[in-house]
């Protein structure tokens, strides 16, 4: 059955689940005259919780493992002649998975039994031809053990499937059948059903913390993998960036980690000055019908899709700085430049900083304002003496939200400043980021197992350690001047 529709049943038992036991709590109150111990609500809604949440559980847990579980048998499955020289065994799985999903789809519109698909596996010209009728494509070299594989494949993943829709409706029917039965005037609803909410929040605020874990952690162990194919110092110090999937590839971060603090520094060199006065303005100058008005139309910036961005960056901005002034200047040729990237960069930040600057700058006191304006002070320099250094940790915190934003962004460096890795100090030079090389050395066929592939968890880790380090230096900085200002 489909997950999602097996969903809905387990909802609609809960929702059933809720409205049977608040009508036993009831009928139970009226036929033995006893006061019922929390309001009838409750029980039904420990009816539903117990009903709902353990059969959502278990099959969210399933739909998780049973991909690797399945992923393992299989692959044991497929002997070594099947795959091909210089070939990985992922990209055999990928195939397999593939003709699993086809067979399938040709099974449910042909109305194909199991016997005739076993009298197809000795001719693989009319499994392809079969297939190809159902938009799944096999390359000339398919071997009849990878079609077994499939078989085997789609056959266990249909059980499974199906134990997994059995065992999801016995547990919610179970134990919507236990709670019902619990129910009774003198059965602490309300304890336990805000114990179980409790549970549940508990549970959901671990998520983030797990999630953390879990990323860190794969970061480390495929790390960990990569430097045990190349060399820590070569991928540390180098200066070269030039992957060769077939060997002999040059691995240094140097020029990715140059190009990401180069367009980084670009963009909120234009973003903070223009996004700190937009603030400003609309917080001590501006009336509050141009602040209705402007406030909402800048941060419709921040809803732009980033490729709109690098679109523009590619057909508009990169054009008019290379004319206009790279080629006059004699400083470049290349409409793709950390410029042009940076440029626009900065545009999608101005939100950013503006919206959450502004909203700092408005928490500071009143009195704060009045005090200094009592004491003869301006409004300019009660702004510059007053009001921005009370602001600053705040302040601070929304230029470190645009700096990981600008240190995390793809898709407007890829078509605005290129790909070429390389250590520059001219702006209108074609460079690139981390987070570029990241999604390119992932794209794509290629062996898993290379450190071509696991050098984008490197990346991934050395930028995750950059940008900690800045949001530690950012923690000292915003406590030093709190306790200057409270």
């Amino acid at each position: 059955m489909n997950a999602g529709f097996l969903i809905l049943i387990v909802l609609g038992v809960s929702a059933l689940g809720y409205f049977f036991g608040r009508r036993r709590a009831l009928a139970l109150s009226a036929a033995s005259g006893r006061r019922l111990h929390s309001l009838p609500t409750y029980y039904g809604q420990l009816v539903a919780l117990f009903a709902g949440v353990p059969a959502l559980l278990l099959l969210l847990t399933w739909l998780f493992v049973q991909p690797i579980v399945l992923h393992g048998q299989v692959s044991s499955l497929i002997p070594d002649s099947a795959i091909p020289e210089g070939g990985a065994r992922s990209l055999v799985m990928a195939d397999v998975e593939r003709i699993a999903g086809g067979l399938d789809a040709l099974m449910q519109a042909r109305g194909l039994g199991e016997a005739e698909l076993d009298r197809m596996r000795a001719d693989m010209t009319d499994i392809r031809s079969r297939l190809a009728d159902v938009g799944v494509a096999l390359g000339s070299n398919v071997p009849v053990e990878v079609f077994e594989a499939a078989k085997a494949y789609r056959s266990a993943h249909r059980n499974g499937e199906m134990l997994m829709t059995a065992s999801v409706l016995i547990l919610s029917l179970g134990l919507a059948f236990l709670a019902y039965r619990r129910v009774s005037p003198e059965l602490r609803a309300r304890n336990t059903s805000e114990t179980f909410v409790l549970s549940l929040l508990i549970g959901s605020s671990s998520v983030a913390i797990l999630t953390t874990v879990g990323i860190f952690g794969s970061l480390v162990f495929e790390t960990y993998n990569f430097f045990q194919m190349y060399p820590a110092e070569d991928f540390f110090f180098s200066t070269v960036w030039n992957p060769q999937f077939r060997g002999g590839s040059d691995l240094g971060i140097l020029p990715l980690l140059w190009g990401t603090f180069y367009v980084s520094l670009v963009a909120l060199f234009f973003a903070v000055p223009i996004g700190l006065m937009i603030a400003i303005y609309l917080s001590e100058y501006a009336g509050s019908t141009m602040r209705s008005f402007a406030k909402p139309a800048i941060e419709i910036l921040a809803g732009i899709p980033t490729i709109v961005y690098g679109l523009f960056a590619l057909i508009t901005v990169g054009p008019f700085l290379r004319d206009w002034i790279a080629q006059p200047a004699g400083l470049g040729s290349s409409s793709s430049s950390v410029l042009t990237a940076g440029l626009v960069m900065g545009i999608m930040l101005i939100p950013f900083v503006s919206s959450l600057s502004d909203d700092i700058i408005n928490a500071v006191p009143q009195a704060m304002r009045d005090g200094s304006y009592g004491l003869g002070a301006t409004q300019s320099e009660t702004i510059k003496q007053v009001i921005l250094p009370a602001a600053l940790p705040g302040v601070v915190g929304a230029i470190l939200l645009a700096a990981s934003r600008a240190i995390g962004e793809t898709m407007i460096v890829v078509l605005g400043a290129g790909a070429a890795a390389k250590l520059d100090l001219n702006p209108f030079e074609a460079m690139t980021t981390v987070t570029v090389k990241i999604v390119s050395q992932l794209t794509g066929d290629t062996e898993f197992a290379s450190p071509e592939t696991l050098v984008a968890f490197a990346l991934g880790l050395t930028l995750f350690v950059f940008t900690l380090g800045l949001n530690v230096l950012a923690l000292y900085i915003v406590r030093k001047y709190r306790e200057q200002y409270e």
